[in-house]
């Protein structure tokens, strides 16, 4: 039996196809499409999906019934048309019976039954679902107990994403973004201004002041310069952090487990996730926690059992060898190049097989990437190191998906990968035969240093590169070798 898992309809599409030796293929939606966040299916992709098969069922991601209802509480109006999956599937052709999954469950079910935890607390935050916008479950053996619900219109993501567009940026896209620039920020100056004019304070666990799902543009309008907009993210990021160890001590209260699953999309923030340790003993996120994820969590929600996720490699396929002496030589000779194969990451994150990687060492390093990335000069970039040797570089909590912020112990040696506040967001490749692991073992041989900068093999504006086509565009607009 083949089974689909979709999350589409909103933004940031994905499909996930199950056999039954479990998950065959996972992809966002704009890898194939080429347009980035996209929200929307494509032929492309479902053509891909279909090497392993037509479809026998479909798993949405959530129930569109429930969210039409809230779209109308909200004051959206009645959405049947644009909510009528079956009518939204059919018009790509699949016409398989469909299963709908709570918007949340779908969360907590692709972290819960990706983690090796046969006991579990699991908290969901995001903007928002069908209503809920902030859950938790007692996950046990290999069922899944929701035991708090917050609904809209109080959202920890709404607000963060309200806070994201107050300066300037693209709310449900450039969150990561605001995290970033939090390092440039006075934390302290706006902060009892923000607290004061968003929060209930005796919220449980947290309620807020106004609805926020248009936004917040009338907030301060005093405040336009950039230092005014890098104390608005350092504060907001602050505050989020409050917010957050607020959420984890009332479910560490509630005495559910001592293991912790961290899903949605706010579990994206890395600066903030590794407090998850100061109340649990154990922490999986889930690499890919927002919606796109879903689309594994949708099919597992279904099956109720575990399943095996210790990479995320489950993308479109680049066959050829992992070109390990062109990539060296060329970061021996230039400091920087791009390297597309094998199959691409499922997530956020380039992990190595869609990577753009350099020299950290290097004091030129750094521009040189933004310019060639053309993005903004305050954004850091991660390190990949070899798990054995995290722990002489780097202090916090190692983990091979980029979901945790460590204080690089020499800024000093490696200046391409720490930002402003000293951190880094490193990602560990442990002892496998993977091809960045190949990799980092050659560089240390040659180089002595275990690390390199990693970051997005992608052109501003667009996804992150899927196949050889997007490979070349790449190499030939920014005049930088890529391997394959």
């Amino acid at each position: 039996m083949i089974e689909w898992g979709i999350s589409a309809n909103s933004h940031d599409a994905a499909l996930a196809v199950f056999t039954k030796d479990g998950l065959e293929f996972a992809s966002h939606s704009e890898r194939f499409s080429g347009v980035k966040n996209d929200a929307h299916l494509n032929s492309q992709l479902i053509d891909y999906a279909k090497r392993w098969g037509e479809p026998d069922r479909v798993y949405w991601y959530e129930r569109p019934l429930v969210k039409t209802w809230r779209q109308f509480r909200a004051g959206q109006g009645i959405n049947l048309r644009e909510n009528n999956i079956k009518r939204y599937l059919k018009n790509y052709g699949i016409v398989c019976p469909i299963t709908y999954i709570d918007h949340h469950l779908s969360h907590a079910a692709a972290g819960y039954y990706t983690s090796d935890f046969n006991d579990a607390t699991v908290i969901c935050i995001d903007s928002i679902g069908e209503f809920d916008t902030l859950t938790m479950w007692h996950g046990k053996g290999d069922t899944l107990e929701k035991k708090y619900s917050q609904t809209y219109p109080h959202s920890v993501g709404l607000w963060y994403s309200a806070m994201t567009q107050r300066i300037g940026l693209k709310p449900q896209e450039d969150e990561y973004i605001l995290m970033g620039m939090a390092a440039y920020g006075d934390p302290d100056r706006l902060y009892a201004g923000i607290k004061e004019d968003f929060i209930n304070v005796n919220g449980d666990p947290v309620t807020f002041k106004d609805n926020l799902h248009r936004g917040c543009m009338w907030w301060r309008p005093d405040l336009t310069t950039e230092q005014d907009y890098f104390d608005i993210a350092a504060a907001t990021q602050k505050l989020y952090e409050e917010l957050f160890c607020g959420i984890l001590h009332w479910a560490k209260s509630q005495g559910w487990s001592s293991n912790l699953v961290l899903m949605g999309g706010c579990a994206l923030n890395c600066s903030a996730n590794q407090l998850a340790y100061k109340f649990f003993d154990n922490v999986w996120i889930m690499p890919n926690p927002g919606d796109a994820g879903s689309a594994i969590g949708c099919v597992l929600a279904h099956k109720q059992q575990h399943m095996s996720m210790d990479h995320v490699y489950t993308g479109y396929n680049i066959e050829g060898e992992y070109p390990v002496e062109k990539l060296i030589q060329e970061l021996k000779s230039t400091g920087i190049v791009g390297v597309a194969n094998g199959r691409a990451e499922f997530g956020p994150r380039a992990l190595g097989n869609r990577s753009l990687l350099a020299d950290p060492r290097g004091s030129d390093i750094k521009d040189r990437v933004n310019e060639i990335k053309r993005r903004q000069k305050f954004r850091p970039f991660a390190p990949v190191v070899l798990a054995e040797h995290y722990h002489d570089n780097f202090k916090g909590y190692a983990n091979p998906y980029m979901q945790f912020t460590s204080s690089c112990s020499y800024p000093d040696l490696y200046p391409a990968i720490c930002h402003a506040d000293g951190t880094s967001r490193v990602q560990t490749v442990g002892p496998d035969d993977s091809g960045i692991r190949k990799l980092l073992e050659r560089w240390y041989e040659e180089t002595g240093c275990p690390i390199l900068l990693n970051t997005s093999l992608n052109i501003k504006g667009k996804p992150i590169v899927n196949d050889l086509t997007d490979a070349k565009d790449f190499a030939n607009m920014y005049n930088v070798k890529v391997f394959s």
